[in-house]
């Protein structure tokens, strides 16, 4: 566990990682309480399944965009700095949320909390990579959503069986304080990352050409989109089936903490195999196994316990992708300039996936029941599978 703790002069203390660890458990706490219950709280304002997919496909619109306009600020400023204000304002827009009613209000809101994400993601990921030994990327991404995924399996089961019983606004001030707990945590860690561009890219439509002209980063992109892009299923889609069968709302909790409970087992000892063979391996059989657990579902789409058992089992694939996907684009750069430029660009990945897994499902409602999109997820999982071997096995330490 030395990545963890480090002992010097025969005292032993916490390294940055385990700071930056916690400080992404509570923040990801905070998302999972929201997350838990947010396919709901969108379905009571737009009150149809295919209106949340596409009003959520908007806000990943919104996000996708956002990656690129703000590549400047990222570039020009300090990343501890920007991401310790974002958090703050997080909080704030979360209480923001506990109160309002107004559907009006709620577009402001959420379109101004993704744009505060999406820097909020940015910098994090550029503050992880600086602290980390740049011959174990993978290892210390691995620790990092290791403690992000004990998040995930303890938040939706809190708010699936606490939280609710109390209402919705009460989940978003309990995120909020969370979010707070985040900041101090951050703040009180002394961690700085003054990695600063002095010549910037403001041009934001040659940096996405930029990016894409490297066929090894499109692979990374397309690969690192394929994870967000089956969350969507996860945290969106299939809340909406459950509700649909009549299963209680507190039921979500239950099934969301099972998905996150072979990530937090799993993560760490794939990326460290990542960081010693190579990931290529490991992206062909995450995708593979989310393949089969997607079509899986569709088959036993009548059998609710059964479909989401699958899909539960479908997070052992996740657990091999998940940190290695980040970890082996930041093995494709060559200097800290290419990550502050190509970061951001490659930070949309997230949203392509949640672009193509929200609008692409809800134009398939208007046409078709619900149990295909299982197969439509199924398909596109068939595609990412054989781009797999597209990819490089980079053997970190021997580039």
């Amino acid at each position: 566990m030395g990545i963890l703790i480090r002992k010097h002069h025969g005292v032993r203390s916490f390294t940055g990682m385990a700071k930056l660890s916690f400080v992404i458990f509570f923040a990801s706490l905070a998302s999972s309480l929201t997350d838990t219950i947010w396919a709901v709280y969108l379905k009571g304002f737009l009150h149809t399944d295919a209106l949340v997919g596409f009003y959520s496909g908007f806000l990943s619109v919104l996000a996708f965009i956002s990656f690129f306009v703000f590549v400047p600020l990222v570039e020009k400023s300090k990343k501890s700095t920007i991401y310790s204000l974002a958090l703050f304002f997080i909080g704030v827009l979360m209480l923001v949320f506990s109160v309002n009613k107004n559907f009006v209000f709620f577009v402001f809101l959420s379109i101004a909390i993704t744009i505060l994400i999406t820097i909020k993601i940015t910098a994090f990921g550029i503050i992880v990579r600086d602290k980390s030994n740049k011959e174990k990327v993978s290892e210390g991404e691995g620790v990092i959503f290791s403690f992000n995924n004990v998040a995930w399996v303890v938040g939706p089961l809190i708010a699936g069986l606490v939280l609710i019983d109390f209402g919705m606004p009460i989940v978003f001030v309990s995120s909020s304080l969370l979010i707070f707990i985040s900041f101090i945590l951050f703040k009180i860690s002394g961690i700085k990352d003054s990695n600063i561009s002095k010549k910037i890219d403001g041009n934001v439509f040659l940096n996405l050409l930029e990016y894409f002209k490297n066929k090894d980063r499109i692979i990374s992109y397309i690969l690192g989109s394929g994870v967000s892009f089956w969350w969507v299923l996860i945290y969106l889609y299939t809340p909406l089936l459950m509700i649909e069968r009549g299963l209680p709302t507190s039921s979500i909790g239950i099934f969301l903490f099972a998905v996150a409970t072979p990530l937090i087992i799993l993560e760490y000892p794939f990326s460290k195999i990542a960081g010693k063979f190579g990931a290529k391996k490991l992206f062909a059989l995450g995708y593979f196994i989310a393949l089969i657990a997607s079509s899986m579902a569709f088959i036993f789409i009548e059998q609710i316990y059964v479909a989401l058992g699958f899909l539960v089992f479908g997070s052992v694939g996740l657990a091999m992708l998940e940190p290695t996907t980040e970890a082996y684009f930041f093995d494709l750069l060559k200097n800290k300039k290419d990550e502050n430029k190509f970061y951001g660009p490659y930070n949309t990945a997230i949203e392509t996936g949640l672009i193509i897994g929200k609008l692409v499902p809800a134009t398939l409602l208007l046409f078709l029941p619900f149990k295909f999109i299982y197969a439509l997820f199924a398909i596109i999982l068939f595609g990412l599978f054989f781009l797999s071997f597209k990819a490089k096995n980079i053997v970190e330490g021997k580039k």
